[in-house]
């Protein structure tokens, strides 16, 4: 028998050659925390027994409540009623007859002496034949996160695991060793056969939440394919190899898709593809929008994997979100930004990539499920850097450093992934020009010589109140548990960083609107923390918080947004 995972009526269980060891990843901050702040990890949810998700208060003073006592009641945006449809799919394993005559006749050899090619292939996970594109017009049947037990807006904190600080990293080995070449510890190293499975409520939800990003960028990447041509892609200095590449990347999702439905527990516990609605106009909006999508994607998995119970489900789904992180960096290539501006990937709570996900899912299916993770009211970037630009910084308006509120229009469409105008850069535009420095003509790499922001530029800011439908259908509605804003989070990287909100000006039920800095900090000397697609947000709070406890910054976090930073 050939190692591989066998998935039998949600049940996956590891065949031959399968490795046992599983390295748990660490994440960290370049200073040292003064004190931990919150318990749990990227999730944030009550750890007793039947307790679900937080989601917050539909009403505050300009997206924030001027008192937050973190108990929820009844009358907020959650689902304690939600019962799905079944929802099926074809597991039947198969030989494909055609190409295994195809590789027996390459190979000129029998294919039954070729090893595994007798062995039968599990089917992917279909698309929905149904999905469509554009707004959603109906009206929503069941509304809010799904929820259960007696909610609690926060987790108190607690101090350090005091054997956290014990083992002796001297190089030298402190215990006995269980087998020759093998060091003691680790976590699924004592010889027990893994089960691929979800294991908690927490793990089911985060993989829902993964799943639901799989389809999008599926769909994402076939529109794509659909919408421009290979006149559009030569335009943009590509060709249709490079077409091709994004042709496969949708091959890949397919295969995420499938991977994600078994880990779920296969049609009992998946949900199917939705309907979608894009920002884009253009193919180099297209490449903008995929590269903070897929940006999201990978963060958002990040920030959770390290916190599953199974951690036979996390193994697999690192080495699916692997290869989501190249399809980041290739969209930045093809889009003609610089393909991996920083050093470390960060990671982000399931409810932000939730909240960066929903707005671009127009409806779904009456069999989907459901999600537990809140949605944040939306934190708009009023002079947001434009990509399309020569000099983004400046915005077209061509005001120095673009220290001013530029229109509107420097983005096209909406949500926090609206990418950069081409029609707003005009003759400014990057696409027009194959300068060194100055093009962003799809290449391997684009050292654009003027960046995208800079240390110290003033961000104009507005966000909306809670209370607003959002995601597939309306039926999420966002919300918070934070007080007023005071400050703006920078999650890049190893670091959570703040700055003073500044020129509050508080609409309650209404768009308010404020100012900060870009800060100039770095993880380490020559690595800028402020870089590439930033996960940002407004605060009442400036606690600390690292990579491993972000989500408990959840009930103080007033609204959130992306910048493009780079």
């Amino acid at each position: 028998m050939y190692g591989r995972i066998t998935f039998v009526a949600g049940l996956a269980v590891a065949n031959a050659l399968i490795p046992e060891l599983h390295m748990r990843q660490a994440g960290g901050s370049s200073k040292p925390a003064s004190s931990p702040t919150g318990g749990g990890g990227s999730g944030g949810s009550s750890t007793s027994p039947g307790s679900g998700s937080s989601s917050g208060s539909a009403s505050g003073s300009g997206g924030g409540s001027s008192e937050a006592t973190g108990t929820i009641s009844a009358s907020l945006p959650i689902d304690t009623n939600f019962t799905p449809e079944p929802f099926s799919f074809n597991e039947a394993a198969t030989v494909n007859s055609e190409a295994l005559a195809s590789a027996a006749s390459i190979a000129g050899t029998p294919a039954t002496d070729i090893p595994g090619a007798t062995i039968p292939v599990q089917p992917l996970v279909s698309p929905n034949p149904e999905t469509t594109h554009g707004n959603f017009s109906g009206t929503a049947t069941v509304t809010g996160a799904i929820a259960k037990g007696a909610l609690n807006g926060t987790i108190s904190a607690l101090p350090p695991n005091p054997e956290a600080t014990l083992f002796k990293a001297n190089g030298i080995l402190q215990s006995n060793q269980t087998i020759p070449f093998q060091p003691a510890g680790g976590l699924g190293t004592n010889g027990t056969a893994p089960v691929y499975r979800v294991q908690s409520d927490f793990d089911y939800q985060s993989l829902l939440l993964g799943l639901y990003q799989e389809w999008i960028e599926l769909d994402l990447f076939k529109d794509i394919l659909n919408r421009f041509s290979e006149a559009d892609f030569a335009k943009l200095n590509l060709t249709a190899s490079d077409r091709f590449l994004v042709e496969f990347m949708a091959d890949q999702e397919n295969g995420h898709s499938t991977l994600v439905s078994n880990l779920l527990g296969g049609p009992g516990g998946s949900t199917p593809q939705c309907s979608y609605h894009y920002p884009y106009e253009t193919l180099h909006e297209a490449f903008d929008f995929a590269a903070k999508l897929t940006q999201w994607g990978e963060s958002g998995v990040w920030g959770f994997q390290a916190h599953l119970d199974s951690r036979e489900s996390a193994q697999l789904l690192d080495q699916s979100i692997a290869t989501e992180g190249r399809q980041s960096m290739v969209f930045r290539q093809l889009g003609g930004l610089f393909p991996m501006p920083v050093w470390f990937e960060t990671g982000i709570p399931q409810s932000w990539a939730w909240t960066y996900l929903a707005p671009y899912i127009a409806s779904c299916p009456s069999n989907a499920k459901r999600l537990a993770w809140q949605n944040f009211p939306e934190l708009h970037i009023l002079n947001q850097p434009n990509a399309a630009l020569v000099n983004a910084s400046q915005g077209a308006g061509g005001s120095a450093g673009n220290t001013t509120k530029t229109s509107s229009n420097e983005t096209v469409g909406w949500g926090p992934a609206a990418p950069g105008s081409d029609a707003a850069a005009g003759n400014a535009s990057c696409t027009l020009t194959n300068k060194t420095g100055d093009s962003c003509e799809g290449s391997i790499s684009q050292n654009r010589s003027i960046p995208l922001s800079f240390p110290g530029r003033q961000v104009f800011l507005s966000w909306d109140a809670p209370g607003k439908p959002v995601g597939p259908n309306n039926s999420y509605v966002t919300c918070t548990l934070a007080k007023d804003p005071k400050f703006v989070v920078w999650v890049s990287q190893l670091n959570v960083t703040y700055s003073p909100l500044e020129d509050i000006k508080l609409v309650p039920n209404g768009t308010s609107s404020g100012t900060t800095l870009q800060p100039d900090i770095s993880t380490f000397e020559g690595d800028p923390a402020i870089n590439g697609t930033m996960f940002i947000g407004l605060t009442d709070t400036d606690d600390t918080f690292s990579m491993f406890n972000l989500s408990s910054i959840n009930p103080h976090v007033v609204a959130l947004g992306l910048y493009q930073a780079g």
